[in-house]
């Protein structure tokens, strides 16, 4: 099975030096590529800019902000079996980016956010029938409920729910969710045992 495999977090710039971006540290994307290799799987990883290191079988695509990573992702995805979304990209970026530093004046500024485009999302509506797509949710409150919402809107085939406590940790607890909105495994431990338990999952129920 070739898996394509979104990780770490993306950036959008405000002017050539400041950014906007989240504490994501690719840690879980690393132990899921390294999960899936060690089951004979072959990995593309995507990766927004992260400090971790990816297994060295993985076919690793570096990215910076979250249009690279869809620009990535679909011209990646159409030469894998499925997709396993764990990045946190970037939801919005400013309007207008400044061409210079923004200089500090002593006032406030005013910054205008647009979303970005959903990874997921536009994959799932261009997957083909023997393909699946398994997100990710970070959720800070009524979980389960956002996450089958997040799974109809992205039309994935399940998610995947943790929470803030995941970010730079190397720890996890998670729900997976399918489409039917049941819960398909609860699973609490280290980042490792997490993903080699998402990856029998994939091969389980979403591998044709």
């Amino acid at each position: 099975m070739k898996i394509l495999l979104t990780s770490g977090p993306t950036r959008q710039y405000l002017d050539p030096v400041r950014f906007i971006s989240n504490a994501s540290s690719g840690t879980m994307g690393r132990e899921l590529a390294q999960a899936a290799i060690d089951r004979n799987h072959e990995v593309i990883v995507v990766s927004g800019p992260v400090k971790v290191s990816y297994p060295s079988e993985a076919e690793v695509i570096s990215v910076e902000t979250t249009e690279g990573m869809l620009e990535a992702c679909l011209r990646e995805f159409p030469f894998c079996d499925g997709l396993i979304g764990a990045a946190a990209p970037c939801d919005y970026r400013p309007v207008s980016v400044s061409n210079q530093k923004i200089r500090k004046t002593g006032e406030p500024i005013d910054l205008r956010l647009v979303e970005t485009e959903d990874i997921v999302a536009t994959l799932g509506q261009q997957k083909r029938a023997d393909q699946w797509t398994l997100g990710f949710a970070l959720e800070t409150e009524d979980a389960h409920f956002r996450a089958i919402t997040k799974l109809q809107k992205k039309l994935c085939d399940a998610v995947v729910v943790n929470g803030p406590s995941a970010i730079d940790s190397n720890t996890n607890s998670i729900e997976i969710v399918n489409h039917a909105g049941e819960i398909i495994l609860a699973l609490s431990g280290s980042k490792m045992d997490v993903a080699e338990a998402i990856i029998l999952y994939v091969e389980e129920h979403l591998a044709k």
